[in-house]
């Protein structure tokens, strides 16, 4: 027999003894005392919002983090095959695309003051931090405040409905230039990641990468999405969702492709990117 409770707010020692003596108290009041002192109780704190995820992994309890199984895959043949896409699929785009980057970069020196590129500190695999590319597409020195205040409650909506009043959005955003919002709204804004795939701090196919004080913000089942794969340009919930999805659903996709990858689901998403590209769902 076992009992869930749900919204502790903190669990630490105190609470888990509180719990334990109301739960002694009741089972008292209902069976003999002489039984009910060969009652064991077992508890676990769920979920562990103030442990270590990385010294963690592999110790959950499934029944509890479904989404934290993992299947039987060679680690080394995963990566082998990821890297060797990565690089030549890098390559190619970098050849093929370079007029495209070419024109982008000089559209952006002409229409603003600043940089070509938009470099920002993002956590990559195992949180390694690293140095994530964009062409840039605000104007420069930009306040990040208010992003910060939409990750915040971005990714305190949970699971509500992204259609719904109450959850917030940052569009319209005044720090984005006439021609960052057309960059955006084709992802055009990303294309310098092949780089980053080339320097290996990337994946072509993974979870997007956080920044830093998004971390700050997670649920240790949040974190899993860090500790398998390296980050990617495109990825499950970018193809079905992009913007349009919930925090929480962005992370069960990411989970799910973690939990199931294989060569050919890289394909098929890399395939699928660009008609969600141009039809801009989710995009803004």
């Amino acid at each position: 027999m076992g009992a869930i409770f749900t919204e502790i707010s903190s669990i630490d020692g105190t609470s888990i003894e509180n719990i334990l003596r109301k739960v002694h108290d009741g089972i008292n009041k209902l069976i003999d005392p002489n039984l009910a002192k060969k009652i064991k109780i077992s508890f676990h704190a769920f979920p562990e919002i103030n442990e270590n995820p990385k010294i963690n992994e592999g110790l959950f309890n499934t029944a509890l983090y479904p989404d934290l199984s993992k299947p039987n895959i060679s680690k080394q043949a995963k990566s082998f095959l990821k890297k060797t896409m990565d690089l030549g699929g890098s390559l190619l785009a970098m050849f093929f695309l370079f007029p495209v980057f070419l024109i982008i970069a000089i559209a952006i020196k002409l229409t603003s003051k600043g940089p070509v590129f938009f470099k920002q500190e993002r956590m990559g695999l195992n949180g390694k931090r690293f140095s994530f590319l964009k062409f840039r597409s605000m104007h420069e020195n930009s306040d990040s405040k208010c992003h910060k205040e939409y990750i915040e409650k971005f990714i305190g909506q949970g699971d509500s409905d992204p259609n719904s009043p109450g959850v917030y959005k940052l569009c319209n955003d005044s720090r984005i230039t006439p021609l960052g919002h057309f960059i955006r709204k084709t992802s055009l804004d990303e294309l310098p990641q092949f780089i980053n795939v080339l320097k290996g701090e990337m994946s072509l196919v993974g979870p997007r990468p956080p920044i830093p004080y998004e971390c700050d913000l997670y649920d240790i089942w949040h974190k899993r999405r860090l500790l398998s794969v390296k980050p990617g340009i495109t990825g499950l919930w970018q193809v079905t969702g992009r913007s349009r999805t919930t925090f929480d659903e962005m992370v069960r996709l990411d989970l799910k492709y973690i939990n199931n990858w294989s060569l050919w689901l890289d394909i098929k998403l890399l395939l699928k990117t660009p008609l969600v590209i141009l039809t801009g769902k989710g995009a803004y």
